[in-house]
């Protein structure tokens, strides 16, 4: 798709700061992180929703990310590797975000998986309301997208 960043990126249309690139994804820093060493990994192929990926691909992609979340946690655990600014990351912790269409916050219609470096007191928060819930509605629940799983 000629107008999207990602593919552009993936073409060398726009510049990208690669991390990964293989036969299937690509991993870049985010232009816009929310914490210092933000990346997205995203599929060569444009998609756009997770209803279009396969496990072959679902499992590269979160094997990637997941590679690129162990990085994060040694590049902040090392001493000064000899690479120039900007030093090792801050990263006590690791998240992975998807986002899956506008109203779940997808900005960027070609799927991407976020990998957040995190510290105690970064910027970077999920408001919700955690409540309990009702036992037999969780099991009404289960069963039904059990069954949508077959």
């Amino acid at each position: 798709m000629s107008d999207c960043l990602f593919c552009q990126i993936r073409d060398g249309r726009a510049v990208g700061s690669l991390v990964h690139s293989d036969d299937l994804v690509l991993a870049f820093m985010d232009l816009y992180p929310v914490t210092p060493g933000h990346v997205l990994v995203v599929p060569r192929e444009h998609l756009v929703g997770l209803d279009e990926v396969g496990d072959e691909l679902g499992g590269r992609l979160w094997s990637v990310a997941r590679r690129v979340g162990d990085a994060l946690r040694r590049d902040a655990g090392a001493a000064d590797s000899g690479f120039p600014w900007p030093g090792p990351v801050r990263c006590e912790g690791v998240n992975l975000f998807l986002a899956d269409g506008e109203a779940a916050g997808q900005e960027i219609f070609h799927l991407h998986l976020h990998v957040f470096a995190r510290f105690a007191g970064d910027s970077f928060a999920v408001h919700a309301l955690w409540e309990e819930a009702d036992r037999a509605e969780l099991d009404g629940r289960a069963a039904r997208l059990g069954a949508l799983l077959a």
